[in-house]
């Protein structure tokens, strides 16, 4: 797949103005989101760009209108306070303020992991099965018409919060009380034993996959930010796999609706079979962070990285 970096739009830091790193908020995902936050905070400026940490939405109400900002970097995580879901981005159209990421459409609907699936299916894209499960929905009769193994987790979350991986009956009583704590919508999905990848995109560039090797078990969130022996493939894949993965996630986040920036996780069978799992429209920044691992492939480094992301919204 033969793509290559556009050159820059924006050479001059003071082109961006006084530029907002939205971090933290009150989502599950709280720490991640302010660990991410520091790092694109200290990228910006080491760039000469005039960035500024601001903790949650409210405080950014305020700082807003009072005109001390001319646009975000949103790295908030989540819903709920994070700002994925939409919210965030209609509040800032309504403001004309410029920010980083998807807008409302492709926010709402890629925090939406049921609803994203169910465009993917209307599109021809593979994802696996899946049953969508109500508050107060019976885990071991979904769990018999899907058949064992599945993930369970719910529909509106992120950094696997909430996810559970059920490979026997037993293991549902612990699914079923995850469900109970949460709430919400959960979705319960078909498990696809094989290869665990993950295309980043920028603009309208898919980077290099990444295959993630977790030293066992599967890549939970002590996987993702915790553990230091997980493994990262770049390139994943190679030569015509390679190319399909990355054509296949661009056109699975423009079909969702997103823009900008993002991250598509993606299963690949034993027999070579390509599955669309979610789209994450604001992706972790941390050391643990896979998009910025494909940028570094791609040769961007990570200040690099957040210049690109930042001058989409110029």
């Amino acid at each position: 797949m033969n793509q290559n970096l556009p050159p820059l739009r924006i050479k001059d830091a003071s082109a961006f103005g006084r530029v907002a790193v939205l971090m933290g908020g009150t989502s599950s995902e709280r720490e991640v989101s302010l660990d991410s936050g520091r790092n694109v905070l200290a990228g910006l400026q080491a760039r000469g760009v005039d960035a500024h940490a601001v903790d949650g939405i409210p405080a950014l109400v305020d700082a807003l209108v009072h005109g001390q900002f001319d646009r975000v970097f949103n790295i908030l995580h989540g819903n709920r306070g994070g700002g994925e879901d939409g919210v965030l981005q209609g509040f800032l159209a309504a403001f004309e303020i410029p920010c980083t990421g998807s807008g409302v459409l492709g926010s709402a609907l890629t925090m939406d992991k049921i609803r994203t699936k169910q465009v993917w299916m209307s599109s021809g894209l593979a994802t696996p099965r899946f049953l969508r499960l109500p508050p107060g929905a019976d885990l071991h009769a979904a769990a018999a018409e899907l058949g064992l193994p599945v993930f369970v987790k719910p529909s509106c979350e992120g950094s696997s919060v909430g996810a559970v991986r059920v490979e026997t009956a037993a293991a549902l009583d612990e699914a079923q009380r995850v469900a109970r704590e949460y709430g919400g919508e959960m979705l319960m999905e078909a498990l696809v034993v094989g290869d665990e990848l993950t295309v980043g995109i920028l603009g309208d560039l898919a980077l290099p996959s990444i295959r993630i090797v977790p030293k066992s078990g599967w890549y939970d969130y002590q996987a993702k930010y915790v553990a230091e022996d997980t493994r990262y493939l770049c390139p994943g894949l190679e030569g015509e796999e390679e190319t399909a993965i990355r054509e296949l996630a661009l056109g699975a986040f423009q079909a969702a609706g997103a823009s900008g920036w993002g991250r598509v996780d993606v299963m690949r069978d034993a027999g070579g079979q390509l599955w669309l799992l979610e789209v994450n429209t604001a992706p972790g920044m941390t050391s643990h962070s896979l998009v910025p691992k494909a940028a570094r492939e791609f040769g961007l480094s990570f200040e690099d990285l957040c210049w690109r992301i930042l001058e989409q919204t110029v």
